[in-house]
């Protein structure tokens, strides 16, 4: 039997739906039999691979280099879970979209309150350009679950998980939404 091909990504976010991902404890051993962990930032896998079959999204997409991943997510990927709050409407990351453009948010955080040094980073290549507005993974691409919570509760990721490994159409009390 082939196991099922499983990636975790971490976008825009606090990483909060990974520890919860982590809070798994024991059954992730279970897990790891059933599934291949062929991306998440728990393993040192560079480049994001064709024919995943379920992927978990964390964060929202808040930058260029989330927005090309997310893209490049999409057309390699089956299934694609909006994994937390952040992934799912923006959350957190997208307090600033009020704001309409990045610079009143770099000026505040990098001129005004530095201590040191005050100068906005813009490393090309290394320091990813900001978007102007913050996106939920839904509004970028189409997703087939959003997964809420902040975090979701390590059980609920593991009854979602195990269904959705287990070929069965997910089912959540008060959990999990499908679009449309």
């Amino acid at each position: 039997m082939d196991r099922l091909r499983l990636a975790t990504v971490w976008l825009g976010g606090c990483s909060g739906c990974h520890m919860s991902f982590l809070d798994l404890d024991e059954w992730l051993l279970e897990l790891a039999a059933r599934v291949e962990l062929v991306y998440s930032p728990i393993v040192d896998h560079k480049v994001y691979p064709d024919n995943v079959d379920l992927c978990l999204i964390e964060g929202a997409v808040a930058n260029h280099d989330n927005l090309e991943l997310v893209h490049r997510i999409r057309e390699r990927t089956r299934v694609l879970v909006s994994f937390g709050d952040c992934a799912v409407s923006g959350n957190v990351t997208a307090m600033r979209n009020p704001l309409r453009k990045t610079e009143p948010v770099l000026k505040r955080a990098y001129l005004e309150l530095a201590d040191v040094s005050p100068r906005i980073p813009a490393e090309p290549g290394i320091v990813p350009t900001l978007l102007d507005r913050v996106a939920a993974v839904h509004e970028i691409v189409p997703v087939e679950y959003y997964l809420p919570g902040c975090p979701p509760p390590a059980e609920r990721i593991r009854t979602l998980l195990s269904q959705l490994v287990e070929g069965r159409e997910p089912r959540l009390n008060g959990g999990l939404i499908k679009p449309g």
